[in-house]
C-alpha cells in the first residue's frame, strides 16, 4: 500500500462543519454538537485520564497507564516485563459509562463513534505534558481476518483515521501486518496473552527511523500492543508510543487499596 498523502483541505473543512451540527450526546442524550459528548459527560469520562494525579485521582504507571493506588506502587504489569513501547496515552478508563462508546463502535456498528473516540484520544494527546515526537506516524493494530469478516471494518484503523485528522498526523497501514490468525485471548492472564501473541506481527523495513504512535481501541494487559511494538522496534523504529482509547483498569496487587476518589464526581 502506498504511503499516505496529506488529507485534502475539504476533509478538514467537512470535519469542522460537522462539529457545528446539533446532535444528541451519545451517553446522556442531552444536546450536543457533531456527535460528540456534552461537556458534562466528557468531563466525567475523561477527567481521570487528562488530569495529573492527586486530589483523589489515581496515579498511573508511566509505561502502561494502569491506575495505581499509590505513587510509589510498582505496576504489577510492567515491574518484571517491561513492554516494547515507551509510554501509553489513553482517552479514558474502560469502565461505565464511557465503555459503552467503544461497544457501540465495535459491536453496534455505530461507525460515527470512531470520529468521537479519535477526537477524545486526540484531546488526551494534547493534554500530555510530553508531546508526541515531531514527525510521528500513526499505525493502527491490524485486525484479524475473523474480526474483519464479522464487523466489516477495523475499529483501530477507523480510530487512527480520525486521530490523524485531528492531530494532522499521517496514518500508515503499510508498516504492520499479522503473520497468522489467533484464538481469542479472553480467560488468559498477562503471561498467557504475551505468549499467545508472540511473533504475531511482522513489520516492513520502511519503519526504520520512524517515531510511531501505535493505535488501538482497548488496552487490557498491553500484550497485543507490546507484540506490535516489538515488531516495529525490531524493524528499526526509533520509538513507539501506545495510543489506546480505553485502558482496562485491572486489579491492584494483593494488600493494596485504591486511593479514595471522593473528589471524582460523575
Amino acid at each position: 500500500m502506498p504511503a499516505p498523502f496529506p488529507l485534502p483541505r475539504w476533509r478538514h473543512l467537512a470535519a469542522r462543519l460537522r462539529a457545528l451540527v446539533p446532535s444528541d450526546c451519545p451517553l446522556c442524550a442531552s444536546r450536543g454538537r457533531g456527535g460528540m459528548l456534552c461537556a458534562a459527560c466528557e468531563d466525567a469520562a475523561c477527567r481521570t485520564a487528562r488530569t495529573l494525579p492527586g486530589l483523589g485521582l489515581p496515579w498511573r504507571c508511566a509505561r502502561c497507564a494502569l491506575p495505581l493506588p499509590e505513587h510509589d506502587t510498582a505496576c504489577p504489569d510492567c515491574a518484571d516485563l517491561a513492554p516494547a513501547f515507551s509510554r501509553t496515552i489513553i482517552a479514558f478508563d474502560y469502565a461505565p459509562p464511557a465503555d459503552a462508546l467503544v461497544l457501540q463502535l465495535k459491536n453496534g456498528r455505530r461507525y460515527g463513534r470512531a470520529d468521537l473516540l479519535g477526537n477524545l484520544l486526540a484531546e488526551a494527546v494534547r493534554h500530555q505534558p510530553q508531546p508526541l515526537e515531531s514527525g510521528t506516524v500513526l499505525v493502527p493494530i491490524p485486525a484479524s481476518f475473523a474480526s474483519l469478516r464479522r464487523r466489516g471494518f477495523n475499529p483501530a484503523a477507523e480510530i487512527a483515521r480520525a486521530l490523524g485528522r485531528d492531530l494532522a498526523l499521517p496514518v500508515r497501514h503499510d508498516l504492520l501486518r499479522r503473520r497468522r490468525e489467533q484464538a481469542k485471548q479472553s480467560g488468559l492472564g498477562r503471561l498467557g496473552r504475551r505468549e499467545a501473541v508472540r511473533g504475531l506481527y511482522a513489520c516492513a523495513p520502511q519503519a526504520r527511523g520512524l517515531c510511531v504512535g501505535l493505535v488501538d481501541d482497548v488496552m487490557t494487559t498491553g500484550s497485543t500492543l507490546h507484540a506490535a511494538a516489538a515488531a516495529l522496534r525490531m524493524a528499526g523504529a526509533a520509538s513507539v508510543v501506545a495510543l489506546a482509547v480505553a485502558r482496562t483498569p485491572g486489579q491492584f496487587p494483593a494488600g493494596l487499596r485504591a486511593r479514595p476518589r471522593a473528589e471524582c464526581r460523575d
